[in-house]
């Protein structure tokens, strides 16, 4: 149904393509994994020519009978979305903050049906209501803001199948979703492509998720596929070194990093019955609008270089507790200290020293950086917002030993955001919050969207600088697995309040709660993946003899 012969892509005179052969048939599931940086989502993009005016495109892509690398852009628009539909990486930046739901679902069928709107949004109805968003508990007037992640992701998998096409391409589709709502995401796309007969293309840095739903897996590196085989056949063998490399750091988690024993004294950070609430939708006239509890009574503290883990579902109240531990928001109860001081309601210069104590790594790195700012600028903003004032160079020194430390390069300093993949803008961000070497370390899904090798070196790192400068980290993370590697303690968190809490090991190996029983079986493991593959490929040869 798809063919890709010898695809190459150079921009700028850099070969970042470069003789790149796959195909997908009808029905068919292919993996494209790789490190962050490979060509993965370049080529995904090339298949359906979205690709920057001075980029170079060779090689032959062929879908069904028609060559899409000879049409025009007007003939590939034609294409797009009726045809092939694309799921972006991150969801709150494909989709547009200022549409409905409903409109941005309807807006590809009408481009391409040529339907009056109340007939696309009928199909938009259908289409949510599909992808497990019944438009009684989802309206079709609600905005993107309004929903959770994993709530976005369904949208953007709406927008992609509406029209059914021939083939759907998937952009590390759950990167920062939990992991119940990762299987869901997985689960709703490999059923839509079956129900519909359409290849899916699932480019993923999760070789376990690849090996959980992939018929084949084709493996790159450095813009070249440098392996290709069915599932089973491809793990048994390794052919290539580099899948070698990706299968032995996917299990680097498994391995606790040696850390320090929380330091005595009082806690560096501390929140005790903290609330915040969130208006609720407006109710009818003359009703007193409805108040949601986000954060329920929720109480933790953090001691100095102590790893902690916050763990729960997508929606769960884990980022809104974050933004009321960082002062970004103040609780509507309770209290937050911070070296024993009132955070939230600290001013001025008080504030500021406050600030270096305690710095943040978001889920959405692309989303938190100005797109007009150099690295550099980025990096070193800190800097300036707590009043240390460093000549430029040596400001410059500090940013590029800071960019070696997270595995880019000095020279990546004059470069823009947009110049970067998802796991290299990471690698940003936890860069900007280390420069003014706080106490603490506030990692919201900050590994989520990095590929296997890069996440065990950000976590060796992180493991370092524990044990190095006795700095605490919050981990906010669906990775179970990476929560269990790297925490000391651990909370487990649904609906607004903390459901478990107790040492990490403890937690996992004999959860308490049902909810956190849930969540580890959730949890997806290359080594069980491929067994139950095994197990289920010989009942089936057993079946197939009888």
């Amino acid at each position: 149904m798809l063919r890709v012969e010898n695809l190459g892509v150079e921009i700028g005179g850099r070969r970042l393509l470069d003789g790149v052969s796959l195909t997908v048939g009808d029905g068919e599931i292919l993996g494209l994994v790789g490190e962050s940086g490979s060509g993965k989502s370049l080529t995904g993009l090339s298949i359906i020519g979205l690709l920057a005016p001075q980029a170079r495109r060779q090689g032959v892509v062929t879908l069904g009978e028609v060559v899409l690398t000879d049409l025009g852009e007007g003939a590939l628009c034609a294409v797009r979305g009726r045809e092939v539909g694309m799921v972006f990486q991150e969801p709150m930046t494909a989709l547009n903050p200022i549409m409905t739901i409903g409109d941005q679902v309807a807006e590809g069928v009408r481009l391409h049906r040529g339907v009056s709107r109340g007939e696309a949004l009928a199909t938009a109805r259908d289409t949510l209501e599909r992808v497990g968003l019944p438009p009684g508990q989802f309206p079709l007037g609600r905005y993107p803001g309004e929903l959770s992640g994993g709530q976005r992701q369904r949208v953007a998998i709406a927008i992609a199948v509406a029209l059914r096409p021939r083939l759907i391409i998937a952009d590390e589709p759950t990167t920062a979703l939990d992991v119940t709502t990762q299987a869901q995401v997985i689960a709703l796309l490999t059923s839509l492509a079956r129900e519909d007969g359409a290849g899916l293309i699932l480019i993923t840095h999760d070789l376990a998720l690849a090996a959980q739903v992939a018929d084949r897996i084709a493996v790159m590196q450095a813009g070249r596929i440098v392996e290709t085989a069915e599932t089973l056949a491809l793990f048994g063998a390794m052919a290539d070194p580099y899948t070698r490399a990706l299968r032995a750091a996917s299990t680097f988690v498994a391995r606790r990093p040696a850390t320090v024993a929380a330091a005595p004294g009082p806690p560096i950070l501390q929140a005790r019955e903290v609330v915040r609430d969130y208006p609720g939708a407006r109710p009818a006239p003359f009703r007193r609008r409805a108040r949601i509890r986000a954060v329920d009574h929720v109480s933790l503290s953090i001691s100095h270089g102590e790893n902690v883990g916050l763990v729960g579902e997508s929606g769960c109240g884990k980022s809104t507790l974050l933004r009321a531990l960082l002062a970004l928001e103040a609780p509507d109860g309770g209290e937050v200290s911070l070296d024993g001081v009132d955070f939230p309601a600290s001013r001025g210069q008080a504030r500021r020293r406050l600030r270096r104590q305690i710095q943040a790594v978001f889920q959405d790195p692309y989303g938190s950086f100005d797109p007009r700012w150099t690295v550099e600028e980025l990096v070193s903003e800190p800097l300036a917002l707590i009043d240390e004032r460093l000549a430029p160079a040596d400001r410059r020194r500090r940013v590029e030993a800071l960019l070696e430390q997270v595995g880019l390069a000095a020279a990546d300093a004059d470069r823009r955001p947009h110049e970067f993949s998802g796991g290299e803008r990471q690698r940003i961000a936890i860069a900007r919050a280390l420069i003014s070497e706080p106490a603490i370390l506030a990692l919201d899904e900050a590994t989520s969207a990095l590929d296997v090798t890069i996440r065990s070196g950000i976590l060796a790192l992180l493991a370092e600088l524990t044990a190095r400068l006795g700095v605490a980290c919050l981990f906010i993370s669906h990775d179970l697995a990476l929560v269990r590697a790297i925490t000391d303690r651990v909370l487990v968190m649904r609906a607004g309040r903390i459901v478990e809490e107790g040492p990490t090991e403890q937690v996992f190996a004999n959860p308490r709660h049902p909810y956190t029983a849930t969540l580890v079986a959730a949890t997806t493991d290359l080594d069980r993946v491929l067994a139950q593959r095994r197990a289920s490929r010989s009942l089936n040869e057993a079946d197939e003899d009888k």
